[in-house]
């Protein structure tokens, strides 16, 4: 009996483990190779619509436009994340209410997000387009979802302060597990700030941050909320990341199998990408 024990410590996170990841992902591989509505019709295609995702140009065209956004919106979050993660990393009256108003952006929904921004970026009765008129400039109402020079931009700036406090968090906490015998010693040695911060700060949290990044990029990769509600990927095609087409293969078109193999490439190009980020990151060490 003792030696069940254990089994039935990790029976229920592995039923649950399988039920919601393993299942799901098999299951959607296995419809990826049929053409079928789910319920009554299941032609077998084999490898036909992954052809057919590849062939049209629109996915592909997609998946570069999902790229840029999240490269974009990565780089931002670590720009200011780390950024603002060593401004609070100080000893200073007032850094916990700081703290605690930073990651607002994080806990809150992203529902909520789309919808005030969304709100906001109105072109008709928008604070943006308002407060831009008191301060003399712009005369007309700029539709700032609507319009191609803007729809992407706005929606990237959204969804860079709605992540920003994960790379916060997480730096922050690299950067109170540091001993500042380490700073005391570049100190001593002669170190300015930025020789610190790029020799010492970074080295020290690289860990953190690897992980960080893995997890902010496949996160952001497979977005969907708050684009979706903002601008539905439009104006046209501008906003139109992978995630968003895969919706609207399976529940506006109902090309379920379509939508299914779309979500397994999407799966593998976010596989690649981790893997090339350990890869770089352990070449580096």
């Amino acid at each position: 009996m003792k030696r069940l024990m254990p089994y039935f410590f990790i029976g229920p996170a592995l039923l649950a483990l399988v039920a919601l990841v393993v299942y799901p992902l098999l299951y959607g591989v296995y419809i990826s190779f049929f053409k079928t509505n789910l319920a009554n019709k299941w032609d077998f295609v084999g490898l036909k619509n992954y052809i057919s995702v590849f062939s049209d140009g629109v996915f592909v065209k997609q998946l570069g436009v999902t790229l840029k956004f999240t490269a974009i919106v990565v780089l931002a979050h670590f720009i200011i994340g780390i950024f603002l993660a060593m401004l609070l990393n100080q000893s200073r009256p007032g850094i916990t209410f700081f703290r605690t108003i930073l990651v607002l952006p994080w806990l809150m929904p992203e529902v909520v997000i789309a919808l005030i921004f969304k709100w906001i970026m109105n072109p008709l009765y928008g604070l943006l387009n308002y407060g831009m008129q008191l301060l003399g400039l712009s005369e007309g109402g700029v539709s700032w979802l609507g319009d191609t020079k803007y729809a992407f931009i706005s929606v990237v700036l959204v969804c860079i302060w709605k992540g920003y406090p994960l790379v916060m968090v997480n730096a922050l906490a690299a950067l109170q597990s540091v001993s500042t015998d380490i700073y005391e010693a570049a100190k001593v040695d002669g170190a300015n700030k930025i020789q610190t911060f790029f020799r010492i700060i970074l080295p020290s949290i690289k860990p953190v941050l690897a992980t960080t990044l893995i997890l902010d990029t496949v996160w952001w990769f497979k977005h969907y909320t708050i684009v979706y509600l903002m601008t539905k990927g439009g104006p046209g095609s501008d906003t139109s990341i992978v995630s968003i087409e895969i919706y609207k293969q399976a529940f506006d078109y109902f090309n379920f199998g379509k939508a299914a193999s779309m979500s397994v490439v999407v799966f593998f190009v976010c596989l690649i990408i981790s893997k090339l980020y350990r890869r770089f990151l352990d070449n580096e060490d």
